[in-house]
């Protein structure tokens, strides 16, 4: 199979979706690997250590578009890329498509064979793929939410670990997930007052028994978003439901309630986000203030660390790859239903329901 590998166009976005090591392991199978001049770089991979395994560099990103049987990406094709794409093409990366009905319809009038990161789910619920970036999000949200409180940035000038005779600064965290618990690991490691509420009880008993007292854990429900949000110094929105998009779980007037310099980090929002004073934000601009609370909401919040999450993602994302290219993408699905649930969309028909019940587009399951 030919394996095309673009340079990432997002705003900031640096990360790649294939590293040299995986490019030798499909060489070593038989493929070809086609990678874009310079997209390595923003990781710190130079195009010479590709070439050294046995890739094939190409300057022109429609080339690379034309000649390959499979493009595996990190961020979802945006601006230019839109247009490269091709009936029966196979595009592998993150979509997101239950936040995006314009890309969610080019792929499906274009024919694409989409196939995304985030619906791969094992059997007990584990998303394989989104885990890894939800680490890196999780954790980076407490250092962006740490820079958001800073006065500088419209923020109430708090030390989010104090010192001491001064008290730490309120932490909530809306979502016991992946995110949320790298979330609170960080904001617990720097002595912050933490809680996390989720929706899952069993969930709740878990991370009490990995916190102990370290951070407080509620049930998420109307009752105790409104009673402990408004009293909340920074917010992390880590909510998520596979596939489908974020639940607004923030009111306008729930934010509206905390006090003016306390700081919201939006880590749903590649899902739409989960307050309705949400929108995307980029890493070129990436805060701005409503209801006096400043809101950081990139949808790509990784791409600020792009060494540690290049590396991070392909670990988990490259065992696809090369089952894809091996097998192709009809018999790699019927041996693998975890795989299977990626599929999105296929020559013109959307196949997830929880894209399609969030967009409201008619969806029909694919069985290979």
């Amino acid at each position: 199979m030919i394996i095309g590998v673009p340079l990432e166009i997002k705003i900031r976005e640096r990360r790649v979706a294939l590293t040299p090591a995986g490019t030798h392991e499909l060489k070593l199978k038989g493929h070809t690997v086609y990678i874009e001049h310079g997209a390595g770089e923003g990781s710190g991979i130079p195009d010479k250590e590709y070439e050294k395994a046995g890739a094939e560099i190409v300057k022109a990103p429609a080339e690379l578009w034309k000649r390959s049987d499979m493009i595996i990406k990190v961020k979802e094709p945006v601006g230019p890329e839109l247009g490269m794409l091709r009936e029966g093409q196979i595009l592998f990366t993150y979509l997101h498509l239950a936040a995006d009905e314009k890309l969610t319809r080019t792929l499906l009038e274009r024919k694409t064979i989409g196939i995304a990161y985030e619906t791969i789910q094992l059997d007990n619920g584990r998303l394989p793929l989104l885990a890894p970036m939800s680490e890196v999000a999780g954790r980076l949200s407490i250092q962006m939410g740490c820079a958001a409180l800073e006065a500088k940035n419209g923020g109430k000038g708090l030390l989010l670990s104090g010192v001491p005779g001064v008290a730490p600064a309120k932490v909530t965290i809306l979502g016991g997930g992946t995110a949320g618990f790298n979330a609170a690991q960080v904001a617990a490691g720097t002595g912050a007052e933490v809680r996390i509420m989720d929706i899952n009880p069993d969930r709740l008993r878990y991370l009490s028994d990995i916190f102990h007292s370290r951070v407080t854990t509620l049930m998420s429900d109307k009752t105790s978003i409104e009673k402990y949000i408004p009293e909340s110094d920074l917010v992390i929105g880590a909510v998520l439901i596979p596939g489908s998009r974020a639940p607004e779980v923030l009111t306008h007037n729930i934010i509206s309630s905390m006090s003016p310099g306390s700081a919201f980090v939006d880590i749903a929002i590649d899902q739409g986000g989960c307050s309705e004073t949400s929108r995307p934000t980029t890493h070129d601009n990436p805060i701005y203030v409503e209801h006096g609370v400043v809101h950081y909401c990139v949808t790509n919040m990784p791409g600020a660390v792009p060494r540690t999450s290049t590396y991070a993602l392909t670990n988990a994302t490259f065992p696809y790859v090369l089952k894809i290219a091996d097998k192709g993408y009809r018999a790699a699905m019927r041996d693998d239903r975890v795989l299977a649930k990626g599929l999105n969309t296929h020559l013109g028909i959307l196949t997830c329901r929880e894209v399609g019940e969030s967009l409201g587009i008619g969806w029909e399951k694919i069985n290979f």
